[in-house]
């Protein structure tokens, strides 16, 4: 069944009661009986704050399952990395495409600036990353997604190449930087998938994986999280 129409469903069976109790307060205020309605009045309050309680739930764990949760991982704990990491909740999307073997992750590049130094590191986070099937055996659809984090990796490493060539950068200056690089990532990031299909295009999936591999080698010497800010 559509998604959206389950939803819509789910609302009307929610709210039958207060439908119900809308149309009796109706009769009775036809017969200038406003007992019915000061009562409807009462039900529509609490009707709105279930409703608004049960929607942040709903909207928290869609965004980070904490039913299930794992701290989110740096970098040095890739080769760990499983599919059973990969905690987050969809209540909805069952298919990419069409196709049911699919996966969505979540990484992120936090920064910390300090007065002569700033610390920038790329993380995982299992929690609110999804796999269509926690106990799916396929190394391909795993590999693909697990790119995603070397390239959130490889931009970090970008961000702290470029801010050791500047000369006392001031925080702005710092942050313009890693807003660009960010911009930049996002945009790496979907035109891997785009021109992998998700990893089912092998050809592409393996190019991209030398072009990552490669340049993480090349700014290996930023592979910590801290580096000095020039005098």
């Amino acid at each position: 069944m559509n998604p959206k129409l389950i939803i819509v469903l789910a609302f009307l069976i929610y709210l039958s009661p207060l439908f119900y109790h809308s149309y009796l307060a109706f009769k009775a205020y036809k017969k200038d009986n406003k007992r019915p309605l000061q009562r409807l009045k009462k039900f529509f309050k609490y009707t709105c704050i279930l409703l608004a309680v049960l929607v942040g739930i709903f909207a928290t764990l869609n965004h980070t399952n904490f039913l299930n949760y794992e701290r989110p991982m740096t970098y040095d704990k890739y080769d760990t990395i499983t599919f059973e990491n990969f905690r987050g909740l969809e209540f909805f999307q069952k298919s990419l495409y069409g196709i049911e073997r699919f996966a969505y992750v979540v990484t992120t590049i936090e920064t910390d600036i300090e007065e002569d130094s700033v610390s920038i590191a790329s993380y995982f986070h299992p929690s609110r990353s999804y796999v269509y099937n926690t106990h799916s055996s396929s190394t391909e659809l795993l590999t693909h997604e697990k790119y995603h984090i070397k390239i959130t990796e490889l931009y970090a490493r970008k961000i702290k190449a470029k801010l050791v060539t500047l000369r006392k950068p001031s925080e702005k200056e710092i942050q313009d930087v890693v807003d660009e690089m960010l911009e930049a990532e996002q945009a790496y990031q979907q035109k891997y998938d785009y021109d992998t299909f998700h990893s089912y295009v092998l050809s592409e999936q393996k190019r991209y994986q030398n072009e990552v591999d490669s340049l993480l080698g090349i700014l290996t010497e930023f592979k910590h999280p801290k580096i000095k800010l020039n005098d």
